[in-house]
């Protein structure tokens, strides 16, 4: 990712990246500031306070994530794109902690904010636990409302203008708002349900 980022790319995934039709017009600085926040998340490093939620989301997921947006079709409303990437990031970052929060924990990490795990009396006995006691499903349940509503927030960020050429950011924001608030394990959902919400709203967006 450094040598994409120099402009000397090596691997053949990279190469083809910068020789993508309008690579030349893109910043592909997000994807070493991934590769090294990802380190650190998986490294142990938590999220200190919720209020660095959304810059961590952001370094994950958010500037990937918009950058492949600027690969995909030209932007005509830069602002409108990075509100909706980075509301989608945020909501995908909570997603995945709400699903793998047990796994993270037994393995000696802690997904959530740090202040507010211990402003809702969490500690890693909770979160290591078969069942979530009452005091952690409570904040869980917060946390699947947030997602819910960052995945509500992209939506509406992303410009009418754009949503044909961008709607693989509103597939993802559906299937997310449907996983994030159903309570099925994530094995018992139907993979052809998935598909069909995510080519209704495809065809939804070029309409």
């Amino acid at each position: 990712m450094a040598r994409v980022a120099h402009g000397s790319a090596v691997h053949p995934i990279s190469s083809y990246l910068v020789s993508l039709p309008r690579a030349a017009s893109v910043d592909f600085t997000p994807l070493l500031t991934a590769v090294k926040a990802a380190a650190a998340q998986v490294g142990g490093v938590p999220v200190e306070r919720g209020a660095d939620l959304e810059p961590q989301s952001e370094a994950l997921w958010g500037g990937p994530l918009a950058l492949a947006s600027r690969l995909a079709a030209d932007v005509s409303d830069e602002a409108g794109l990075r509100s909706c990437t980075r509301a989608l990031s945020a909501a995908d970052y909570l997603s995945r902690a709400i699903r793998d929060y047990r796994r993270e924990a037994r393995a000696g990490r802690v997904p959530f904010a740090i202040d507010e795990l211990m402003a809702a009396g969490v500690d890693n006995t909770d979160l290591a636990a078969d069942s979530p006691p009452p005091h952690l499903q409570s904040y869980l349940d917060r946390l699947r409302e947030q997602a819910a509503g960052y995945y509500e927030i992209a939506v509406q960020a992303l410009p009418l203008a754009q949503r044909t050429q961008q709607r693989h950011l509103l597939v993802l924001a559906a299937l997310g708002l449907a996983h994030v608030t159903s309570r099925a394990p994530p094995l018992a959902r139907r993979r052809l349900k998935d598909m069909l919400l995510a080519w209704t709203t495809a065809r939804r967006a070029q309409r």
